[in-house]
């Protein structure tokens, strides 16, 4: 998903994307709430400085609902403390405008790549736990 209130920068980062990608784009943050509490979505592009929600409150309620979606920053308007600051609440990578083609679609791939990483060992936990729960419930039926 691509959120950006500029058309030329999302649309860009919509034709960069669409050949690789299921692409939806929004031009505020409270579209992009209401499309990811409905819809799955492993990756967002995320302008910080936006009418409305800012981008920091977009990343924020995102984080809230879904942890697991990917973030990256792409604004034209980067400063050290703001890419602190959404590296802080969870975004993962943090590119400035204008950004070239060739950087999108690596950070892009890069970032879908860390998130399988992280689904796959979190869907590993939940499974070894699932397993030491029953084992520990069969140990207490045997015990009996």
């Amino acid at each position: 998903m691509i959120v950006d209130d500029e058309v030329g920068p999302r649309e860009s980062l919509r034709m960069i994307l669409k050949p690789i990608y299921d692409v939806h784009a929004v031009e505020n943050g409270q579209d992009a709430l209401d499309f990811i509490s409905q819809e799955k979505v492993d990756l967002v592009t995320l302008d910080l400085n936006m009418p409305g929600l800012s981008g920091i409150d977009v990343l924020q309620k995102i984080k809230r609902l879904q942890p697991d979606i990917a973030v990256m920053v792409v604004t034209g308007y980067g400063t050290l403390d703001n890419a602190r600051e959404a590296i802080g609440l969870g975004a993962g990578d943090f590119i400035s405008k204008p950004f070239r083609v060739a950087d999108v679609i690596a950070i892009v791939s890069k970032a879908l790549e860390r998130r399988r990483h992280n689904m796959k060992i979190k869907d590993l936990i939940q499974q070894l736990q699932a397993q030491r729960s029953a084992f520990n419930e069969n140990k207490e039926i045997s015990s009996d």
